[in-house]
């Protein structure tokens, strides 16, 4: 069975094997590392890009850089992703930066993370979580 993963580095679709774990997987295209598992700083363009094209899950942590609740939560959604490497694609979007995502996400409070499966939210969760409880989360959704 193979999964589609958007490239987190060149934004290219690269269909791999699905596996439990990988030793190594490179874009196709860019041949950087799929294995990168940081949260990609993203916008509308590239948020539609994950969400139409990826098959893993895609979670996406609203915030913004006043917020002080979703800067105590930065690290612990870094550490969620750098422990889930090809299992669901991370990104954050900053609220400010991005407002008319945020209203068509129905975005009321900050930290709000927000999982897509399939092309639609699945589900989401709002206030700050330490990395297990976000790791937790997400594999509900690998």
């Amino acid at each position: 069975m193979n999964v589609n993963i958007v490239c987190p580095h060149c934004l290219k679709v690269n269909r791999i094997p699905k596996k439990d774990s990988y030793t190594k997987a490179n874009c196709g295209e860019c041949k950087e590392s799929l294995l990168e598992a940081k949260p990609l700083n993203g916008n509308a363009s590239i948020l539609a890009t994950y969400i139409a094209n990826s098959e893993l899950a895609v979670v996406v942590d609203f915030w913004a850089p006043w917020c002080g609740p979703c800067l105590q939560m930065a690290p612990h959604f870094d550490k969620a992703a750098s422990l889930m490497p090809l299992q669901a694609q991370f990104l954050k979007i900053n609220n400010d930066d991005e407002q008319s995502l945020g209203a068509k996400y129905q975005i009321a409070s900050i930290p709000c993370v927000l999982v897509f499966k399939d092309g639609k939210e699945v589900d989401r969760f709002t206030g700050a979580r330490n990395s297990v409880e976000i790791e937790d989360w997400v594999r509900k959704y690998v």
